[in-house]
């Protein structure tokens, strides 16, 4: 049921007090928690198995192409069948496949059978982020929320990213190479079923069909396929600042400071999130993510040339507090342009575009890494931003809503002004 929210500055507090957001927010952050551990994880494990960053890159490439292809079709299938339906095989399948994975690299398996292992891996992925936000948008349905919904997410999404890659970090050096991606198959089995057992509050599952009878994809809408690309770009920061971080903090002999350095790089993104929510917006969405794809694409391009651990700090944080803007808007932009039950596959969509750019960065940038050194890493994600700024100024036209007066009326039902530029 769409809910009937009536103010015309909407916050944390009012977002929070929604009836029977509890009951899905709590699980649901302890689920997500093992998504930003498996990729450094697959990192730190295979680069000490193999001594080669690069073959590093590649596997969790892999994993992450993996994701990209099949995240969408576990959001279809979500908004057909219900998502616990989707979950509890997945889970199951994801903690099988990490453990084979890591049992594969400690035993120096080729690298065809770390591939083999890899694609399950990825594949099974539980989305949970796009499965919240799609409890959020049934909830919040043409209500001034969405946008602070959106900006929740990203918090809680970047706290994720704060302490993901540290937890996995610490445990792969100070505990065993592998005890990263345990943590996760781990953390995956027992908060992805306990999320996946909260059916009251998942969306209902709808059946939207074109004029012949075939049903709808997300990715049919125009401004969908502008967005995912946008999200790649986002994907190749990610990527790109795991990897290059990494082989930094290795060149300087300081390799407990990898963690670090994302964790202050996740932190602006995470800070930027909390701000975007606090906002009353008067600038409309597509301009909002035309000025936070500019600022991103500014800050990624002087990292290739810093190289100390203060200097690269800052220009972190600063590339952190970018990507927040863009990556909240996007989301929030999915509301008005994807039907109400096709927006779990929509939601999918740009976050296996984001683990995609993330695969492709991490295999370019740990090929870099190998051959030039951690600073020839750093141009991934400012070749990323680059041509996903590109795309977005070029393909602008199709993020408006095709119609614009549907969700104008929307907004003076509930008495605030939308503006879709």
């Amino acid at each position: 049921m769409a809910s009937t929210v009536t103010a015309s500055r909407p916050g944390y507090g009012q977002l929070l007090r929604t009836p029977g957001a509890w009951t899905y927010l709590l699980p649901g952050f302890l689920a997500r928690q093992p998504f930003a551990m498996l990729t450094i994880g697959i990192v730190l494990l295979v680069q000490h198995t193999t001594g080669s960053y690069g073959t590093a890159g590649i596997v969790a490439a892999v994993t992450g192409v993996s994701m990209a292809l099949f995240a969408p079709q576990s959001g279809k299938l979500a908004d057909r069948f219900g998502q616990s339906a989707v979950l509890i095989p997945g889970i199951l399948v994801h903690t099988a496949s990490v453990v084979t994975l890591t049992a594969l690299a400690l035993a120096d398996a080729p690298l065809w059978a770390l591939f083999v292992a890899a694609v399950p891996t990825g594949a099974s992925v539980p989305q949970i982020g796009p499965m919240v936000r799609a409890r959020w948008a049934a909830k919040l349905e043409g209500s001034p929320l969405m946008s602070t919904a959106a900006a929740f997410e990203s918090v809680t999404d970047e706290f994720t990213f704060v302490v993901g890659p540290v937890l996995a970090t610490a445990l792969c050096t100070g505990v065993h190479p592998a005890a990263g991606l345990i943590a996760e198959a781990t953390l995956t089995l027992v908060g992805g079923l306990f999320f996946a057992l909260q059916r009251g509050t998942q969306p209902k599952i709808g059946r939207v069909t074109a004029a012949d009878g075939r049903r709808v994809s997300a990715l049919s809408v125009p401004g969908v396929r502008v967005l995912a690309v946008a999200f790649l770009g986002i994907g190749a920061v990610f990527g790109g600042m795991q990897v290059s971080l990494t082989a930094f903090s290795e060149e300087i002999g300081r390799p407990g400071v990898n963690g670090l350095l994302y964790g202050v790089f996740a932190a602006g993104n995470m800070l930027a999130g909390i701000a975007c929510g606090a906002i009353a917006w008067k600038v409309g969405p597509r301009r909002r993510l035309m000025f936070g794809y500019a600022g991103l694409t500014l800050a990624a391009s002087g990292l290739w040339a810093v190289h100390s651990v203060p200097l690269l700090a800052g220009l972190g944080l600063l590339v952190g507090l970018c990507i927040a803007p863009a990556l909240i808007t996007g989301y929030t932009m999915v509301e008005t342009l994807v039907p109400a039950t096709a927006r779990t596959e929509a939601f999918t969509w740009l976050t296996g575009a984001v683990a995609l750019g993330q695969a492709a960065a991490v295999t370019v940038a740990g090929q870099l890494a190998d051959a030039n050194g951690a600073s020839a890493g750093f141009l991934v994600p400012l070749a990323g931003t680059v041509l996903a700024f590109s795309t977005l100024v070029a393909l602008r036209s199709r993020l408006l809503p095709k119609s614009s007066g549907r969700v104008a009326a929307r907004g003076m039902s509930h008495r605030v002004p939308v503006t879709v530029d």
